[in-house]
């Protein structure tokens, strides 16, 4: 499906903004995510701290970019505490 059965020329780059922009504000504030429409598919990429945040992400673009299909190449960081300490050398 190309950006010409969603309504136009620039409906695609629309709604990408809209998604940054709920993205960046509601209770997300996610500002770590890169959004890069390539053809009628829609890519983010980038790191994420939970895997519900980049599942509630992926919730968000869904919505937003219905129509388009949502390519996701998200990387959950690991906030855990080490298993054992470093060893130098």
């Amino acid at each position: 499906m190309t950006e010409q059965h969603h309504g136009g020329a620039y409906e695609g780059e629309y709604r990408i903004a809209r998604l940054r922009e709920r993205l960046a504000g509601d209770d997300l504030a996610e500002l770590g995510v890169q959004i890069e429409q390539r053809g009628s598919a829609v890519v983010l990429t980038g790191t994420v701290p939970t895997t519900s945040r980049r599942d509630e992400i992926l919730r968000l673009a869904r919505d937003e970019l219905a129509g388009f299909t949502v390519l996701a190449d998200l990387a959950v960081a690991c906030a855990d505490a080490p298993e054992r300490w470093e060893e130098l050398p």
